[in-house]
């Protein structure tokens, strides 16, 4: 398996436990995360720190984590990004877009500070 999925209080952790998200494996995380979103987790955190290089395959599974989780009221949170996956983040200019933090502890941080709000 290349991705770890936990379960937490108000929130579903997927890591990434490969060094690519590639047409190899981003089907697979894609399928995953749709069922998590199916089973209604609304809040989903990606850990991608094991991860070195991500095409484009991978961006529209991160895409897609990102949409369901809009489609749920929810949040989704990007973290862990090494230097090159942060840098196609940024020239596809996802940055923008998307919720991105350094580590899990921040990303649940933030969803704990959202739902006192």
């Amino acid at each position: 398996m290349d991705f770890e999925i936990l379960k937490h209080t108000g929130y579903t952790l997927v890591k990434v436990l490969v060094d690519r998200l590639d047409t190899n494996n981003a089907p697979d995380l894609k399928s995953e995360l749709v069922m998590i979103n199916t089973r209604g987790e609304k809040n989903i955190v990606l850990d991608v720190s094991e991860c070195e290089y991500c095409d484009s395959s991978g961006l529209s599974a991160i895409l897609v984590a990102n949409r369901l989780c809009e489609s749920a009221v929810g949040t989704f949170i990007l973290t862990g990004l090494q230097t090159d996956v942060e840098q196609i983040i940024r020239i596809s200019m996802l940055h923008t877009v998307l919720v991105i933090t350094k580590t899990v502890a921040e990303a649940e941080a933030l969803l704990l500070e959202k739902v006192k709000n």
